[in-house]
């Protein structure tokens, strides 16, 4: 299987001046775990994830001053959507990261988590013996 075939094609994107707290209420209401930042005038494409906004609160950072630019990861790991999914899981492993920006010719048109794979894997797998 395909990351294509797992991934989700609808992506939030943000730009760097989104406070967490506006990032974190888009992604909540999305029931997702990462938005894509587009900063066409600086970073180009980075990912925010929820670990981002939950070490920011953590170090008592404010959710509604804090901006996305300061905590968006922008040494991103992008996949192809003609990857395997083996492919996708061992670069998370490696990374030890749960989502990857999926890019078609430089722009992103998906992402892909831990749980999408696991979603597609689960019905492959045989049950454990009784």
């Amino acid at each position: 299987m395909l990351v294509r075939d797992a991934m989700s094609t609808v992506v939030l994107t943000i730009g760097p001046a989104h406070t967490l707290r506006k990032a974190s209420t888009l992604m909540a209401a999305r029931r997702i775990g990462a938005a894509v930042v587009l900063d066409p005038d600086g970073i180009g494409i980075g990912i925010l994830t929820e670990r981002d906004i939950l070490n920011s609160v953590g170090l008592g950072q404010n959710p509604d001053t804090e901006r996305a630019h300061a905590h968006t990861t922008t040494d991103v790991v992008f996949a192809a959507p003609t990857w395997t999914l083996d492919e996708a899981a061992r670069a998370m492993a490696h990374g030890g990261f749960r989502h990857l920006i999926v890019l078609d010719r430089g722009e992103p048109v998906g992402i892909v988590s831990v749980r999408d794979i696991i979603r597609c894997w689960a019905p492959l797998r045989q049950p454990a013996p009784a």
